[in-house]
């Protein structure tokens, strides 16, 4: 049922990023940045007004577990800067590698209060493919592009910062509230961002209001993935978790392409199949391991059974 809701996460996401892409395209970056906090910010405070959820959000300490929505901001701004620097696989890539690798030192060392966990020989298994997946993914443009490798691989590490700090947060207010403060406060610092580029003049001020509703739900749809974040963080290790939403995500994205006809990037195909090939693989062996240490704990209780009846027949025997 985790797994599933994991799978979810990522098939969402990749709505999300396609219907956030179009508003991109009718706006810009910037504006629809906020367009999407506000969608986020009415979304969710509708549906704890709904709920009758208690909004007393901003009293837990310590106070960083707030900076969920301020890290989701810098993750859309570090693959912006990217974009156009290095390839769009590459970028994809670079972003599974940075979500990996905190993964493991968040599974390893229990950062950020979370619970700590043993890597693995499956996960092991899982991450060689990941890594392989991620090399096939690659091209020359990242020898080109250093500071848009560095910003790719960061924007990696803070999808994982982000999720892991909103689940704490979610710990204290709920799942709801923490997606709610997750865009409450984001949206002060996109604005803010917004009024800055428009000062400088790097994008027009003129646009024409687009009447497409589907294109301003990828804030409500952004809610949701923080949601089910909060409920997957705490049961599945982050180092799964990551590589789960990421073949959910990629696989719906190649999906997304087919129905709008769009061309479909072979390297990220490919790429995509072995890691998703890995997971099959991993979760096989830790079935297996699983089995195996479900026999030898039976065969313990059985011996150790038999051992107190051997014993018991021996005292009444010399009684």
């Amino acid at each position: 049922m985790i797994t599933l809701l994991a799978l979810c996460t990522g098939f969402i996401l990749a709505i999300m990023i396609t219907l956030n892409g179009q508003l991109t395209q009718t706006y810009n970056m910037f504006l629809a940045i906020v367009i999407i906090h506000v969608v986020g910010v009415l979304f969710a405070l509708c549906l704890c007004l709904i709920k009758k959820i208690k909004l007393d959000l901003f009293y837990v300490k310590p106070r960083w577990l707030y900076l969920g929505g301020a890290i989701g901001v810098f993750t859309t701004i570090a693959n912006n800067v990217s974009f156009g620097q290095i390839s769009m696989t590459s970028i994809i890539a670079l972003g599974l590698f940075g979500q990996l690798m905190i993964s493991v030192v968040v599974d390893t060392f229990g950062l950020f209060k979370m619970e700590k966990r043993s890597f693995k020989k499956s996960n092991l298994v899982i991450l060689i493919f990941a890594l392989l997946g991620i090399l096939m993914m690659l091209d020359n443009s990242v020898w080109q592009g250093k500071v848009a490798v560095f910003m790719s691989i960061a924007a990696g590490v803070s999808v994982v910062m982000n999720r892991t700090v909103n689940a704490q947060l979610a710990q204290h207010i709920g799942d709801l509230p923490s997606s709610l403060v997750n865009h409450l406060v984001g949206l002060p610092i996109t604005i803010i961002i917004l009024v800055f580029v428009y000062q400088m003049r790097w994008v027009p001020l003129n646009y024409s209001l687009s009447l497409n509703p589907l294109i301003y739900l990828g804030g409500a749809l952004g809610v949701i993935t923080v949601v089910l974040s909060n409920i997957t963080v705490y049961k599945i290790p982050a180092f799964k978790l990551t590589v789960l939403v990421f073949v959910s995500q990629l696989f719906t994205g190649i999906c997304v392409d087919l129905l709008f006809g769009l061309n479909i990037d072979n390297a990220s195909f490919k790429g995509g199949i072995v890691v998703a090939l890995g997971i099959v693989i991993g979760l096989i062996i830790e079935r297996v391991m699983k089995e195996r240490e479900r026999k030898e704990e039976e065969s313990e209780v059985r011996l150790k059974r038999l051992e107190e009846i051997h014993f018991e027949r021996v005292y009444k025997k010399f009684k």
